[in-house]
């Protein structure tokens, strides 16, 4: 009998995985006319530390320069930018004053403070690594100059990319000055569609999870809009209300769509196809045309239907609604906590029949709700004129108190276990390479760190494929930068290089060897003008030693354990979806309005996202001991389907379903409040978990299925 062939590991195929995008020409266009010219324009003018540092700084900046909306390109652009200024600024100081080997212990807390900002998000963890690797570089490169203008010229450079962003950007669609915020609540829509295609079938919770990342996306791109009007002081226009009452309607269809998700009856084509005619109405400015006829089927189908309705009436508008369009910007008030780093939690003014627009979205740390059993954040009571709001100077200290306070979701995540870890790790690596760098070559030590400081950090994909991806790309750009100095003589092919490189780098986010490659490429230009000509042979030996330590050190056993990364999340994620069964529990009718539950649910999802992202990163590592890892993506999947089940029980409650009594509530919330705390501890027992089987909620079905989820989870906490 043939034997069946085996499974390819994977963390062995990892490496190979490419991701299919489109290509961003807008953004290859822009790279091309950032870092080539301004190092161009340095060697023509003969002043080519400028040229080099401005042609860092774009390059940097196009890293990040991703599709979006432009403020969502201001924050995802500027932020790093300002950390790049910022480490240029650190090592420029070292090597000005000939630190030595003082340099070590420096960029070992800067290491340290890279890593931490793993856990804080992905644009602060960018803004992390651009910020260690342009300390590296100021710190090595042989390039005179004070240090504030080096990190002015790496500024600049950044805001020369910002600037063509502004500039040069796709043609503008036929929602005007709101184009992009447009296109991002349509893209809501049309993931609606093909979440309500795919109900019944396979791709039913794949597509539920894209349908939550468009929501992501789109109230990204409202927040920021709001900041904008609040920054300058600016009341909100009729059409940012009426997108912001659209993309409420939005939100309510995609709460009744979980529901038919969970339902899992499959739907005619026509109710899948209103959304797409919303999708269209909203990328064209025509009517949505006609929509689907309701059916009265079931509590779930009613529901979508009521909300279809509502959506169509908010479409059949050409002006906002009175309670949107009668409010100032100054005047919405943040129900939810305190503020996030966009603004209030609630921007678009009062309750629509389906709450504010914010609602669906405050999945900041800073809105997260305090799970069971711990302090909620203190919101100062409103006034008599108003909701209080301390001036912005008085009320930083108590934002640094947020950061650094344990009971908020964004202070357990620095101060955790796994910011403690990724810290380390990210400094020892970082410390390590510099002084094996000293120690092999002082004159240009800095290849071997900046190589490191790409590796190491832990949010970019598992480690053994960072590496293996790393060298490949670094061997394949220092060869063909090798090549092309043999092929094309004199001093302006560098700036070539560099905006061949730069048209490349957006496109080859597909591939982190790819991507390596065209860093590396633009990099060694930079060194070249800047008067560093190392030999190729020794800059592969560099990448190969820093690939080694980052090994080593990555796998150590107390800085390698990827249960505390997980578990950090996966225990977070847990309480997001026990305050959200919580609330749908809830033994007082009007406990809790419409907005509360869509931002808990919104949470959830997030939450559960970020976790499934870990696990699905810690899944693909090279690790002996995995076989003691609890299954992770069998917890994070049934927890994702509590989080189906309640809002289904939620609408079926809010059509006249039985409410469950207190001691059922308490039940179900003590069971999922318990597996959280197994998870987090996993050296201590409980008791009521292991012993005592969570019982089915009688004459409930979606009860019954959270009740059903609890005991499948519970089986999977037991082996932590």
């Amino acid at each position: 009998m043939p034997r069946a062939p085996r499974a390819v590991p994977a963390w062995l195929a990892h490496p190979f995985r490419w991701q299919r995008l489109p290509v961003p020409w807008p953004a290859v266009v822009r790279g091309a006319l950032c870092a080539g010219p301004l190092l161009g324009a340095g060697i023509a003018t003969g002043h080519p530390v400028p040229g080099v540092l401005t042609g860092l700084g774009s390059m940097m900046a196009g890293v990040n320069d991703r599709p979006g909306t432009r403020r969502t390109g201001m924050v995802h652009i500027g932020l790093p930018a300002l950390a790049c200024g910022l480490g240029t600024l650190i090592g420029a100081s070292l090597q000005s004053a000939h630190a030595g080997w003082w340099t070590v212990p420096a960029l070992c807390a800067v290491a340290f403070v890279s890593g931490v900002a793993s856990v804080a998000g992905p644009v602060r963890s960018t803004a992390g690594m651009q910020m260690l690797a342009t300390a590296v570089l100021g710190a090595g490169m042989p390039l005179p100059g004070a240090p504030w203008a080096k990190s002015l010229y790496v500024l600049a450079g950044c805001a020369w990319l910002l600037l063509l962003r502004l500039v040069l950007r796709s043609p503008r669609p036929a929602g005007g000055a709101l184009g992009g915020e447009r296109a991002a609540v349509a893209a809501v829509f049309d993931a609606l569609a093909d979440a309500l295609t795919a109900i019944g079938g396979e791709g039913a919770e794949p597509a539920r999870r894209r349908l939550t990342s468009a929501l992501d996306r789109a109230d990204e791109a409202l927040r920021l809009r709001r900041l904008t009007d609040r920054l300058l002081r600016r009341a909100v226009r009729a059409e940012e209300a009426l997108l912001a009452e659209r993309f409420a309607a939005a939100t309510a269809l995609c709460e009744a769509s979980v529901a038919l998700l969970w339902e899992g009856r499959p739907l005619p084509a026509a109710v899948a196809e209103s959304p797409r005619r919303f999708a269209a109405a909203l990328r064209t400015g025509e009517a949505p045309g006609r929509l689907s006829a309701p059916t009265n089927s079931s509590a779930a189908r009613g529901a979508f239907d009521r909300a279809l309705l509502a959506a169509a009436v908010v479409f059949a508008r050409s002006e906002p609604s009175a309670a949107y369009g009668a409010q100032e910007p100054r005047e919405a008030s943040a129900p939810y906590g305190p503020s996030t780093p966009y603004g209030p939690s609630t921007p678009y003014g009062p309750s629509t029949p389906y709450g504010p627009v914010a609602a669906s979205m405050p999945y900041e740390p800073s809105a997260q709700p305090a799970p069971a059993g711990r302090p909620a954040p203190v919101v100062s009571p409103p006034t008599a004129s108003g909701p209080r709001r301390p001036g912005r100077w008085r009320a930083l200290p108590g934002r640094v108190r947020g950061f650094l306070d344990r009971r908020t979701r964004r202070g357990r995540d620095l101060l955790g276990p796994a910011a403690r870890d990724y810290g380390l790790r990210v400094a020892v690596c970082i410390g390590a390479s510099t002084a094996v760098a000293l120690l092999l070559h002082p004159e240009h030590w800095y290849w071997l760190p900046a190589t490191a400081t790409f590796l190491v950090k832990p949010d970019l994909g598992p480690l053994f494929s960072r590496t293996v991806n790393r060298f490949a790309g670094t061997v394949a750009g220092v060869l063909i930068f090798a090549l092309g100095g043999a092929v094309l003589p004199g001093s302006w092919w560098p700036a070539l290089a560099a905006g061949i490189g730069g048209a490349v780098l957006p496109f080859a986010t597909r591939h982190f060897a790819l991507q390596t490659s065209a860093i590396t490429f633009m990099v060694l230009a930079f060194v070249w003008v800047g008067g560093d000509p190392q030999a190729a042979g020794e800059r592969i030996a560099d990448t190969a030693i820093a690939c080694g330590i980052v090994l080593v050190v990555g796998h150590l056993p107390r800085l390698a354990d990827p249960r505390r990364g997980i578990a950090q999340r996966a225990v977070s994620a847990l309480h997001a979806t026990e305050a959200f069964l919580r609330h749908v529990l809830a033994a007082e009718p009007g406990a809790g309005t419409t907005a509360e539950r869509l931002a808990l649910r919104r949470n959830a999802y997030h939450a559960l996202g970020q976790a499934r992202t870990a696990a699905e990163t810690a899944a693909a590592e090279l690790l002996a001991a995995r076989d003691r890892t609890p299954d992770w993506p069998a917890i994070l999947a049934a927890a994702e389907r509590i989080v189906d089940a309640a809002t289904a029980a939620a609408i079926r409650i809010d059509h006249g379903a039985r409410r469950p009594s207190p001691e059922e509530a308490a039940r179900l919330g003590e069971a999922l409040s318990a597996m959280a705390g197994a998870l987090a501890d996993p050296g201590r027992r409980l008791p009521h978990l292991h012993d005592r089987p969570v019982a089915p909620v009688p004459d409930c079905a979606t009860l019954t299925d959270v009740a059903a989820e609890l005991e499948r989870m519970r089986g999977h906490t037991g082996a932590v």
